[in-house]
């Protein structure tokens, strides 16, 4: 399903702002991407307004890893939709074919095809041979009515399990409508928060990086080419292959809700290294958050997931040394970066 985050947004021409020129900057910021609120006093400086600008390119990541998630849902609840309903075909065939046999079994004994109660009767030799004759047809009729039985239990619950997938699926879709909706309201602003953070100066835009994801963030002027980075060696094959696959990523640019190969989000990334590897993850980090097992910060090995905030909204991959790879927010790429702030635990895949 095309979503309003597979393209990234406008690339604004970047003009040289003085002084004034950012503080006009600044509250046009304001004016594009933050609802007015009574509590919320008016920010005196640019630099001020650069880090609720930053502010606000957080709650826009949170959003698109809510997005993730409710596609994956969709996608896990689709498929069992589906699994549901053949299963429940393959139960009513079940039925047809127990009720068909149970018919025919009638129809000979019926026409005489067959050895009915009166027959065994006429034809037995003795009373001891049509007591067994016709303790054989009862156990014949208790046996097809038996299967008849549980053919119908079987289609009774197969049914049953088709409705309720049906409506987990329904409930999973207006979900997934309701985030979508979301997303396509805040695409529109995404545009002007990245015409506004880059019309700041330089000074202004260090003041956002301080204030969001602990300087990561960088303005594309500022962009330097890709720092050497050492060998990182993981302890195992499959670690190794995601580390390797999200540092050959490094300089892709940051699209919301994209998973590869051209740009990433920050959960599109993880997944996309840990796929190279033979090893699915959800696209999204807060369902990653849950895959794996628990690591310590002070324990972290290359490969291993790190995950920030409460709740998590943001992942990378560990290289060592305090750093990771990852793709960071809107209006940046895929680098190497320390840390961030807002650290909030780690998983171990492979």
């Amino acid at each position: 399903m095309a979503t309003p985050l597979d393209a990234a947004p406008p690339a604004p021409s970047r003009r040289p702002a003085a002084r004034g020129r950012a503080l006009i900057a600044a509250a046009a910021v304001l004016g594009v991407l933050f609802v007015p609120a009574p509590a919320q006093a008016t920010p005196t400086t640019s630099a001020a307004a650069a880090e609720l600008v930053a502010a606000r390119g957080h709650e826009l990541e949170v959003v698109t890893e809510e997005f993730n998630e409710a596609r994956e849902a969709l996608r896990a609840q689709r498929s069992a939709a589906e699994a549901a309903a053949a299963q429940l075909a393959q139960a009513t065939a079940a039925l047809g074919g127990a009720q068909e046999q149970v018919r025919g079994i009638a129809r000979t004994a019926y026409t005489g095809e067959g050895i009915g109660s009166f027959r065994a009767l006429m034809t037995s030799d003795s009373a001891d041979e049509f007591v067994g004759r016709m303790a054989t047809l009862q156990s014949i009729a208790g046996h097809q009515n038996e299967i008849l039985q549980q053919a119908a239990v079987a289609n009774v619950a197969a049914a049953q399990a088709q409705a309720v997938a049906g409506q987990a699926a329904t409930e999973a879709q207006a979900q997934f409508d309701a985030v979508a909706a979301k997303q396509t309201a805040l695409q529109a602003e995404v545009a002007g928060y990245q015409a506004a953070f880059d019309a700041l100066s330089a000074q202004e835009q260090r003041a956002a990086v301080a204030a969001h994801h602990g300087g990561d963030r960088a303005s594309r002027a500022e962009r330097a080419p890709l720092a050497a980075v050492g060998p990182v060696v993981a302890d195992s094959a499959a670690a190794q292959t995601a580390v390797d696959t999200a540092m050959a990523q490094r300089g892709k640019s940051y699209v919301w809700a994209a998973s590869g190969p051209g740009s990433f989000d920050c959960s599109g990334l993880t997944s996309y290294a840990y796929r190279a590897a033979g090893i699915s993850l959800p696209h999204s980090s807060r369902l990653q958050a849950q895959i794996g097992q628990p690591v310590s910060r002070d324990q972290l090995q290359p490969g291993d997931l790190v995950f920030f905030y409460s709740p998590v909204s943001h992942v990378g991959i560990y290289i060592g040394n305090g750093q990771m790879v990852h793709a960071p927010t809107s209006g940046d790429v895929v680098k190497v970066a320390p840390l961030m702030g807002g650290y909030s635990g780690a998983r171990r895949i492979a």
